[in-house]
């Protein structure tokens, strides 16, 4: 995929299947609670040669809900190409950078996958609990945006580098759980947010 020149993207099935036992799975090898509200979440991950970025910065990394808001064509040709890569629409859509991930470290893509799960997140009520849908009693999906109080797991797995976030100094203070890396500033649903908050 790397080599070829036209645009690719290829579901991740064994890239799904590892995350789930690294990092999600209660029996998971790196196991984060944080992300236990994804054990029963439809995942769907794809690999890209297609290179992006925005306001001068490479975009490796991106977390997508399955099924973006969109006119009725546009929605209906996502659902089908969505369906047709994954059977089903997943609540949630990762996409990786395959050439960077063919040259980083093994910690650093560690830490790229894990900040893009964060983002995969559980809708919150009034009170900062977890919210559950009414009618099947499954978690309440949400993308979550970058908040400190969020991203606190990815500075004591892997750095504060990693979340571009020197501020948290008692995350920073301790040290990571698996590996430093820095991964700041690389994901594509950060760099959208910023450009919806900024009007940029």
């Amino acid at each position: 995929m790397i080599e070829d020149t036209g645009i690719r993207f290829e579901p991740a099935p064994d890239l799904l299947e590892w995350a789930r036992s690294s990092f999600i799975n209660d029996d998971a090898d790196l196991l984060n609670e944080d992300h236990a509200h994804l054990r029963v979440a439809a995942i769907g991950m794809l690999w890209t040669n297609v290179p992006n970025g925005r306001n001068g910065r490479r975009i490796i990394g991106q977390c997508e809900m399955g099924l973006p808001p969109a006119g009725k064509w546009s929605r209906a040709r996502i659902e089908l190409q969505l369906q047709q890569w994954f059977g089903d629409v997943p609540d949630f859509l990762l996409t990786f950078d395959a050439h960077y991930a063919s040259v980083c470290s093994d910690a650093e893509f560690c830490a790229l996958v894990e900040h893009e799960l964060y983002h995969a997140g559980q809708e919150r009520d009034a009170f900062g609990a977890p919210k559950f849908r009414k009618m099947t009693g499954l978690p309440a999906f949400t993308l979550r945006a970058h908040d400190v109080e969020e991203f606190v797991g990815v500075v004591r797995r892997y750095g504060a580098d990693a979340a571009g976030v020197r501020a948290m100094v008692d995350a920073a203070n301790q040290e990571p759980e698996i590996a430093r890396v820095r991964i700041a500033h690389a994901c594509g649903t950060c760099q959208l947010r910023v450009a919806q908050l900024t009007g940029a």
